[in-house]
């Protein structure tokens, strides 16, 4: 999920993999235009729901509806990590939570894209790749 800005820039703000999902629940719970995009990298299940037969299922079934609180939860929870990471970490210690949480991501994403998720450039990460690598035995 990502936004661009008026530069062209593009900001990433969550990746969602295998057995996770992605929304932007401002959007859909405002019922209004959603400011974010979001794509799939790779073949993916879309499941769509409006807000009006979402709320009928929460009724309908209840169990439904915890599940899709503790889904929002986690989902919550990891945006505040990431949160904390950006505004709290360096860069280096940003690559390297980003390579403990996703290391089955960090093979199949960009160094662009990558990149943007940390908030910084291409040539820094791969700067940091490179000082990584030198560091390993």
């Amino acid at each position: 999920m990502y936004k661009i800005d008026d530069e062209g820039n593009t900001h990433l703000l969550q990746f969602a993999a295998e057995n996770y999902w992605i929304n932007d629940l401002g959007s859909f719970y405002s019922e209004k235009s959603s400011e974010l995009n979001i794509d799939a990298l790779e073949d993916t299940m879309v499941l769509q729901i409006n807000h009006d037969d979402l709320i009928s299922l929460y009724t309908k079934a209840p169990k439904f509806h915890r599940i899709f609180r503790v889904l929002i939860e986690n989902s919550f929870v990891s945006l505040q990590k990431r949160l904390l990471q950006t505004i709290s970490s360096t860069a280096d210690e940003r690559y390297q939570y980003f390579l403990e949480t996703y290391p089955h991501l960090a093979n199949r994403l960009s160094q662009t894209q990558i990149a943007s998720f940390l908030g910084i450039t291409p040539e820094f990460l791969s700067r940091l790749r490179n000082k990584l690598s030198k560091q390993k035995p």
